[in-house]
C-alpha cells in the first residue's frame, strides 16, 4: 500500500555565520536524514528554498530547507505543501527546542509553538497547528553557565562540543523512529523516542 506524499522540513537560518548555531539543529537533522535516503538538496525558486525528493516503495518524501530567515520560513513550507497537495498531518518539521534538555528529542502533533518563530510562521502560513514537530533539545540559557544570557544570543551561538555530541546522539535516535512516523505508527515512534 502506498502512502500519501510526506514533507520533512528542517528549520534554520541561511548563511555561513548561522551554520553551526543551536538554532540550526533542524537543518543538521534534515541533512542526516537525507544521507539515509541518498538525496541532495537543489534550489527550488518557487518554494524559496532547497528541496529534494526521495521515491520509496511506500510513496514519495519531499525534503525542504527554507532559504529565508527562520521567522519567514512558513511561506516556503506552505508553497511546497500547496503545490504537491500535502496534508498538514503529513508534514514533519524538525527544529531546535529551548524547553527540553540537550540530548533529548521529542515528537508531537500540534500544540503550542513555545515562542519559536519558525513554528509561529509555519502555523500562520499553513493556517493550522496540526503538523508534526520533531523537537531537538538545546536547553534554555537559564540552565547554562550564563543564565542571564538573552535567548536570542544563546540560540544564535554554537553549542559546546559536549552539547553538540549530545544533540547528535538525540538526532541519531530520532532518525531511527522515522520509518515508524512515515508508516503512521505514531504511538510507537513517540514511545521509542521518548523512553530514557
Amino acid at each position: 500500500m502506498t502512502h500519501a506524499t510526506k514533507l520533512i522540513v528542517g528549520l534554520g537560518n541561511p548563511g555561513a555565520e548561522y551554520e553551526n548555531t543551536r538554532h540550526n539543529a533542524g537543518w543538521w537533522l534534515l541533512e542526516a536524514i537525507m544521507r539515509q535516503y541518498n538525496v541532495r538538496l537543489a534550489p527550488e525558486s518557487k518554494f524559496q528554498g532547497l528541496a529534494a525528493k526521495a521515491r520509496t516503495a511506500d510513496g514519495d518524501i519531499w525534503f525542504l530547507q527554507p532559504m529565508m530567515y527562520m521567522n519567514r520560513s512558513g511561506a516556503s513550507i506552505n508553497a511546497l505543501a500547496q503545490f504537491y497537495k500535502i496534508n498538514s498531518h503529513d508534514i514533519l518539521v524538525l527544529h531546535d527546542e529551548l524547553d527540553i534538555p540537550v540530548g533529548t528529542a521529542k515528537l508531537k502533533l500540534g500544540g503550542s509553538t513555545g515562542g519559536h518563530n519558525g513554528l509561529k510562521d509555519t502555523q500562520a502560513k499553513l493556517g493550522t497547528d496540526q503538523f508534526w514537530r520533531l523537537r531537538i533539545g538545546i536547553d534554555h540559557p537559564r540552565n547554562s553557565s550564563i543564565p542571564l544570557q538573552p535567548v536570542v544570543d544563546y540560540v544564535l551561538k554554537p553549542p559546546k562540543q559536549s552539547e553538540r555530541s549530545a544533540i547528535e546522539q538525540a538526532m541519531d535516535k530520532a532518525q531511527h523512529i522515522l520509518p515508524d512516523w512515515l508508516d503512521g505508527r505514531f504511538e510507537k515512534a513517540m514511545r521509542v523516542l521518548h523512553q530514557k
